[in-house]
């Protein structure tokens, strides 16, 4: 008998879109679930074959695989002829011995049938491991090159579960669904051709349910496709509230939300519920009829095939060889159900892989990525809007001109929402200037490459970012190559050697996730160490000390001031304390720059600027 599938596991939870933060004012939602195309129009066929690339390395193997399961499920075929033999030979003549040997042979059918089931197996194990983990690394790999809009619009969660998941979903229908479906489309063919041989009328008979198993199959492929996309969707929501609970554990304990949170989980496990509870009526309903239909027409037969015999129009022996192989099509025909429901989520894992894989990446270019003569950092006539804003809507930058003199640090001051974390990000390429363009030295940047861009250009971020890593390692991500010697000097420049010394291994202690084992001021203290270790030609702070006591922020300025002596630096600030580090300040208002000068120039001539760095400004910023 063919291997039976096994029904499908649960998908692993998955977090779905957040909606963008304040340094994203104009971001959306991933787009809704609406927008994409209607699983019931859509050809499962032509989705499936997407995967031929990666299946194409491996496909003697699943051939071969194929072809031993045919073998082995027409093997089950083979024994009705012999039940034939038995019962109008040595059954009929009381022949013991040729009832022993009937015995035999059916004993070696069915270890034969047993062991090539076997050997399908191993075959297909090994290479589809290769293709799941092929795709994984495809994956992964087209994530580092999408742009950051793609990533300010999509949840972790969500790619997250395409690259676990979904895959897992993949493997297992190359393993069994693909192959199954054509093992057992062969045999019933086979089966019916014997059949047909055997009492051509009967065969006609058992021919009868063909055409409504078709309609209902083709009925509920279209149904349990849709279903299934909002089942795996409705997972997604489920993991946002779990996940944000997680990472957001002291703000819920704090603030005492968590039956709130509780609350919240269990309607959206009650949505889920009830998706899931219609993929089961869907399955319910087509395993019925799959089962009853071709049961009544396998009864009719029996009772037919009895009167034939009666009468002497048929062999005993017939008979049985026919209701055998009729009983062996029960289960080719009665897995329909669950195969056709694995290929539909199959599709959808397909589906949900590719939209990530078609995402545009960042658009690279050729050129030499080399600065010529020292020119400092030039922004002309640089305007930026996101590119999911909806129309009408004002740039977040708005013609902004601006020259950073070689050497010189240039602190860019201004209000909330007014487009400083955005100007920053436009200089490694984090975000693409809508109009005008940004020089490095002379070189449009728009013309560099981007691993040669950011070889020159290094960040410290306003939200300190650390990894599931060592201290070392966290830090060292800033320059490829840099050793012990850079990492100590970092470390000093900070002003976080004290600290990390004292940790229980030093620079070799785990952080764990997101650095949380840390204080919010160590962690900022190793993002600024990972943005100078590798003495970088520019360098853009974001608010860099924002996390740090006054005696702390004074030792850390007073080693900042070295480093900056020796780079090109533009520095997002907020207090009058990290505005002293630069030589000249830029005031960003409403997207556009108003003021340039040095911080004792722009508090007597801009009322903004003052207020800015009053302690009222201050506490609103």
């Amino acid at each position: 008998m063919p291997e039976k599938p096994l029904p499908p596991p649960p998908d692993r939870p998955e977090r779905p879109d957040r909606t963008d933060g304040p340094d994203h004012p104009h971001g959306q939602d991933r787009p809704d679930p609406s927008d994409r195309p209607d699983p019931s129009d859509r050809s499962t066929v032509r989705v499936l074959l997407r995967l031929w690339p990666y299946v194409r390395p491996v496909r003697v193997r699943l051939f071969t695989a194929a072809a031993v399961a045919i073998v082995a499920s027409c093997l089950s075929l083979v024994i009705p002829l012999v039940l034939k033999w038995l019962v109008d030979g040595p059954v009929a003549d009381r022949d013991p011995g040729g009832v022993w040997l009937g015995a035999l042979y059916l004993l070696l059918l069915g270890i034969a049938e047993a062991v090539l089931f076997g050997y399908r197996r191993w075959l297909v194990a090994r290479p589809l491991s290769s293709v799941e983990a092929r795709m994984r690394a495809d994956l992964f790999g087209r994530l580092q090159r999408l742009p950051i809009a793609f990533h300010d619009r999509w949840a972790s969660g969500q790619l997250l579960s395409r690259g676990t998941t979904d895959l897992m979903l993949v493997r297992m229908f190359l393993a069994f669904p693909l192959t199954f479906l054509l093992v057992n489309g062969v045999t019933i063919l086979a089966g019916y051709v014997l059949l047909l041989a055997q009492d051509w009328s009967l065969g006609l008979l058992l021919l009868t349910p063909v055409l409504p198993l078709v309609l209902v199959s083709n009925l509920f492929e279209r149904r349990y496709g849709a279903v299934a996309r909002a089942a795996q969707d409705q997972v997604g929501d489920l993991t946002t509230v779990v996940e944000e609970s997680v990472l957001g554990i002291r703000i819920v304990k704090g603030f005492g939300r968590h039956r709130s949170q509780a609350r919240a989980f269990r309607d959206l496990a009650g949505r889920l519920r009830g998706t899931e509870l219609a993929k089961a009526r869907l399955l319910a309903m087509i395993w019925a009829v799959i089962t009853v239909v071709p049961e009544l027409a396998i009864g009719a037969a029996l009772v037919l095939g009895t009167v034939q015999v009666a009468d002497g129009s048929l062999s005993a022996g017939t008979l049985v060889a026919f209701l055998s192989t009729a009983l062996a099509l029960r289960w080719p025909v009665e897995s329909i159900g669950f195969l056709l429901a694995m290929s539909q989520e199959a599709a959808t894992a397909t589906e949900r892989y590719f939209e990530v894989m078609d995402a545009p990446e960042e658009p690279e270019t050729s050129g030499t990525g080399a600065p010529g003569t020292p020119d400092g950092v030039r922004f002309e006539n640089v305007t930026f809007r996101y590119p999911d804003a909806p129309d009408g809507t004002p740039p977040v930058l708005d013609g902004i001109d601006l020259h950073i003199r070689p050497g010189e640090t240039l602190a860019l001051v201004g209000g909330t929402g007014s487009g400083k974390t955005t100007l920053t990000a436009l200089v490694p390429r984090l975000h693409e200037a809508t109009a005008g363009r940004i020089l490095l030295d002379g070189e449009d940047i728009a013309l560099m490459e981007r691993r040669k861009l950011r070889a020159l250009v290094s960040m410290a971020f306003e939200e300190p970012t650390l990894f599931s890593a060592s201290v070392g390692e966290n830090v060292l991500m800033g320059a490829e190559g840099a050793g012990d010697p850079e990492l100590r000097r970092a470390l000093g420049v900070a002003q976080a050697d004290g600290f990390v010394d004292r940790l229980p291994e030093g620079a070799a202690t785990q952080v764990g996730e997101q650095g949380l084992s840390l204080s919010g001021g160590q962690r900022q203290r190793l993002a600024l160490a990972r943005a100078v270790v590798g003495r970088p030609r520019f360098l853009i702070l974001d608010d860099p000390l924002s996390a740090l006591d006054v005696h702390t922020e004074a030792r850390v300025e007073a080693a900042l001031r070295e480093v900056l002596r020796e780079t090109t630096a533009l520095v997002v600030a907020h207090r009058p304390s990290t505005v002293m580090l630069a030589d000249r300040v830029a005031l960003l208002s409403r997207g556009r720059i108003t003021a340039v000068g040095t911080h004792q120039e722009l508090l007597r001539t801009s009322t903004e600027y003052a207020w800015l760095m009053s302690g009222e400004g201050t506490e609103n910023r």
